[in-house]
């Protein structure tokens, strides 16, 4: 056979590109080389929480009655509301992004500083927004008990609303000794300690006859089942175990731990690259004070860092639907 050999002159070169292919400068191609390997990784963990929110589908919770938190709004139920409050926020940063890059192809250096200033306020907004989230859903609101075979047992009234475990557990004295700086190292095996025990919350569920108990698993109309007076005290007496407050990556009063290692790791993730993204935003804006694209003529690192804010503004649209809305 012919070996096939590559043009080596001018003729028949498959790459024209020079130093600066798609017309693009070597900085832009960088960025765009990060933003896809980038946006595989967030692909592939969001493709994780799909699979493994549908393999566990009786033990999700509902976003509804995760995110319910507003500000100095406490025990105002609002759903979702300050979720979406930190989506406008960070699209309207994307939308002064775009405005600033705008300005510096025009070379207007005093519309790039004030829609730079515009955009990293609201980047700072969204990361501290998030901050007091992930501080909300740790604290918890409820409590919960944890079986034995590692489910949620959830109380409500008789009217069907949620009650704390706070508003019925009865103290009950106890010997425990409470850890001190110098203890034996037998603490260190310990569990983290709650408000209540596990017997105060039985003792003080049993005393109460307007409790039921909600359980994760689903009824025929896909709504978590709840028992009647007599299952709920069987329940709670046969399989409890331990009282749980709040998230973590052990334990979640509102389902399946693992919604909330998902919840802690994409939104942490994001978090992350959100909060590099003000920091950068921050060095970019001081080098456009001083003058320094100025004096180059050419605001191009307004906007490769344009491409990056629009991209994790891109990925939170994608996070948002799946791990909020559907």
């Amino acid at each position: 056979m012919e070996a096939t050999v590559a043009k080596t002159g001018t003729e028949g070169k498959t790459w024209g590109g020079g130093n600066q292919p798609l017309r693009a400068s070597y900085g832009k191609m960088m960025m765009w080389f990060f933003i896809v390997s980038d946006a595989l990784t967030f692909s592939g963990f969001i493709a994780a929480y799909g699979f493994s929110r549908f393999k566990f589908i009786d033990a999700w919770p509902i976003a509804d009655e995760v995110f319910t938190h507003v500000p100095f709004l406490h025990g105002v139920p609002a759903p979702m509301y300050y979720v979406a409050f930190m989506t406008l926020v960070l699209i309207f940063s994307s939308v002064t992004m775009v405005l600033a890059v705008d300005a510096g192809h025009k070379m207007q250096k005093q519309k790039v500083i004030w829609y730079m200033f515009f955009t990293i306020i609201g980047g700072a907004i969204f990361v501290g927004s998030q901050a007091w989230e992930w501080a909300t859903f740790i604290k918890g609101d409820y409590g919960a008990v944890e079986t034995k075979g590692g489910k949620i047992l959830q109380f409500l009234d008789n009217n069907g609303e949620r009650v704390a475990i706070s508003e019925f557990a009865v103290e009950i004295p106890s010997t425990r000794e409470m850890h001190k700086e110098g203890d034996g190292i037998w603490y260190d095996a310990d569990g983290t300690q709650t408000t209540y025990n596990f017997e105060e919350v039985k003792a003080g569920f049993l005393a109460n006859d307007d409790l039921l108990i909600r359980t994760q698993y689903l009824d025929e109309n896909g709504e978590p089942t709840v028992l009647s007076r007599e299952e709920s005290i069987a329940k709670i007496e046969k399989d409890g175990k331990l009282v749980v407050e709040g998230a973590n990556l052990k334990h979640n009063e509102y389902g399946t731990p693992l919604f909330a290692d998902f919840f802690f790791f994409i939104t942490g993730f994001h978090g992350f690259h959100v909060f590099s993204g003000v920091v950068i935003n921050i060095i970019i804006f001081f080098n456009v004070i001083i003058g320094t694209y100025e004096r180059r003529g050419s605001y191009e690192m307004v906007e490769k860092v344009g491409l990056y804010w629009h991209f994790v503004d891109l990925v939170w649209v994608f996070v948002f639907t799946f791990f909020y809305l559907v």
